[in-house]
């Protein structure tokens, strides 16, 4: 019998979304589109009577945008907004600010799979050299964590985000669900896969195949011990539904010499 709703949320399309490069830990905010995906999904939600008591959110701007125009939408502006980076998105170290479909091109789409979805591959770490290093590593928002910056990761596979994610769950977020709160996590593509991977129990390999849009809310409903009692439902048209998990799938397929 379910006990308890939780709501995970893959942020609005962002500006590296659209032009489908690895974004990870660079901070950029929501596309035009992606605006429009987060009001979209308040909207729904109010419409569907949901009321959230709390939302945790990671330190990048695209994942907090998502829940203040969420909530906006809503008429819930006043729900308080807790943010962690063990909620960020997934550490691609070198790929930092790399096309997808260019790489496909140069090291095949298989290897591109492998980087993307594969549970325990860990991409090669981020350089000093590299482009996006200072810009991440210099920010502000990293001295507030609780581990020192120099100790923050410098690339992940999925299973180092869950093993980065779980304590802060378990410490957390956990204790407010127990209560009774309804919670929202708007977050990343690969936290909350993580995240659905450790409540699920999705082996290793099926993972790989579990695919979230941007700005379609996930419900779960969980029983007392915090498991499914239902297979996990992405709110909305599903038709359109589909054909944004289509487009996220493509993502990692060379585009065709012309």
């Amino acid at each position: 019998m379910s006990k308890y709703k939780l709501f995970l949320l893959r942020h609005g399309e962002g500006a590296w979304n659209k032009e489908n490069r690895f974004c990870s830990w660079v901070d950029q905010k929501l596309s035009e589109d992606g605006l429009k995906e987060a009001q979209d999904c308040g909207r729904l939600l109010k419409e569907q009577g949901y009321k959230f008591d709390l939302v945790f959110t990671s330190l990048l701007s695209r994942s907090i945008q998502t829940a203040w125009l969420v909530l906006e939408a809503m008429g819930q502006e006043w729900v308080p907004v807790i943010k962690s980076w063990r909620l960020n998105e997934r550490h691609y170290g070198s790929l930092i600010g790399l096309n997808r479909a260019e790489m496909a091109k140069e090291h095949g789409e298989e290897q591109v799979k492998v980087w993307r979805r594969s549970y325990n591959v860990t991409p090669p770490p981020i350089e000093e050299s590299h482009p996006y290093f200072l810009e991440i590593y210099n920010d502000r928002r990293y001295t507030t964590c609780d581990v020192p910056k120099e100790n923050l990761p410098r690339a992940e596979s999925l299973k180092e985000v869950l093993d980065r994610l779980l304590p802060y769950w378990d410490s957390t977020v956990v204790p407010e669900i127990k209560q009774g709160r309804t919670v929202l996590i708007s977050a990343h593509g690969n936290s909350c896969r993580a995240l659905l991977k450790h409540l699920e129990g999705i082996s290793d390999k099926d993972i790989a195949s579990v695919t979230l849009p941007t700005g379609i809310p996930v419900l779960l409903e969980l029983d007392e011990n915090l498991k499914p009692v239902k297979p996990r439902q992405l709110l909305g048209d599903q038709v359109k539904i589909q054909a944004a998990i289509k487009k996220v799938e493509d993502q990692g397929k060379a585009i065709p010499s012309t």
